[in-house]
């Protein structure tokens, strides 16, 4: 199922943002094969709740080993993708490198995941994240008004400006390669994603309709009816009321008569206002009173929460009795689907070499050059 059924891709098993681009090709409908060391990798818990590398095989191989890089290879020449986030010059040194990987098939998209890109003067350093939201400004943007940045989840840089531009690239040199006949690299960095997601307010600050001061902008904390607001047990709503009449919609829910705001002197007194209004009552009543208005109201739910909304939906699954997000974006004719749980590393050494129709596959079991995972 999905729409990029018949794609075949080959993964190099790192962490984080690029087995997260691959687990989306998986569920848009590629194949997708896993290639991890022995043993596995670092990771945040048991390998089935890794749920990063659901939905396709993995095979252990040691890379280490000439027969394992043979074998590498022979996938290669079947892939249309291959996906890496070694830092820049590893993946060459293995082997494995574009020049070497596209001499064999000259239409592969290779697609390169980092924190950094493949060159500049940081290409060769470590980072995270933070690092990342850090330099391109990203980081700056985050705050409350007198303090300092405040540190979001790792969502925004490695899977927003990671992850998703990887998945962009190498879907549009797929789409290059089948009326060239060439492949290309995709050099996919997380700083450069973070950055060209502040397009928009690049914009405003050159308009002067954004302003540097963390807190002090409209979408930012610094408008009172763009903020959150903790309610009387302890939980929050969130308020996204800008346009007029979302905004009437909610001084008419919360039954209150604020001060103007469109007199920018008054807004710590309708932050006050506000805030006093929605500690009154629990996130539960104040759900209820906002709910199926255009007051653009929301509880703040926890990780993995449940509303209404998302269940008609299926926002949220459970499979293999873990909760998980359903795949996204959805598709009319050829809908994504999960797929296989996440795989302990090597669970189909054997099964997914035989399937790519690998040479010597017992040779490179018997040798350790390839490691079939002892069944559970």
């Amino acid at each position: 199922m999905g729409p990029l059924r018949g794609v075949r891709v080959v993964e190099l098993a790192g962490l984080g943002p690029a087995p997260f681009a691959c687990m989306m090709l998986a569920e848009l409908g590629a194949e997708v094969v896993r290639v991890e060391r022995p043993g596995g990798g670092l990771a945040f818990g048991p390998s089935e709740l890794e749920l990063v590398n659901r939905g396709r095989r993995s095979i252990a191989l040691d890379l280490k080993n000439p027969a394992a890089i043979d074998a590498v290879l022979q996938l290669v020449e079947q892939a249309d993708v291959l996906v890496e986030g070694f830092r820049p010059g590893v993946a060459e040194r293995l082997g494995l490198g574009p020049e070497q990987c596209q001499a064999i098939n000259p239409k592969l998209v290779y697609g390169r995941m980092t924190g950094w890109g493949q060159d500049g003067p940081l290409a060769q350093t470590a980072g995270h994240d933070i690092d990342y939201l850090a330099l391109s400004g990203a980081l700056h943007l985050i705050g409350r008004a007198g303090g300092p940045p405040q540190v979001p989840a790792n969502l925004l840089g490695d899977f927003a400006g990671g992850s998703l531009y990887l998945v962009v690239g190498v879907l549009a040199a797929l789409v290059e390669a089948r009326g060239s006949g060439q492949g290309q690299v995709v050099d996919a960095a997380i700083v450069d994603g973070a950055a060209h997601l502040t397009t928009m307010l690049l914009g405003a600050l050159a308009s002067g309709n954004w302003k540097q001061e963390r807190g002090t902008n409209l979408l930012d904390t610094g408008a009172p009816f763009y903020d959150v607001y903790e309610t009387s047990d302890a939980k929050y709503m969130g308020v996204g009321a800008i346009e007029p009449q979302f905004y009437d919609e909610l001084i008419r829910l919360l039954e209150i008569s604020p001060p103007d705001r469109y007199d920018l002197a008054s807004w710590p007194e309708l932050r006050k206002v506000l805030a006093e209004t929605f500690a009154r009552r629990t996130q539960a009543e104040w759900t209820e009173v906002f709910d199926g208005s255009d007051a653009c109201v929301s509880p703040v739910l926890p990780l993995a929460g449940d509303h209404p909304h998302l269940v008609a939906r299926g926002t949220f699954v459970e499979k293999d009795g873990v909760r998980q997000a359903a795949p996204a974006p959805r598709f009319s004719r050829t809908p994504s689907e999960l797929g296989e749980p996440p795989a302990r590393p090597g669970q189909h050494t054997r099964a997914a070499l035989t399937d790519w129709a690998v040479t010597g596959v017992d040779e490179l079991l018997a040798t350790g050059a390839a490691v079939q995972a002892e069944e559970r």
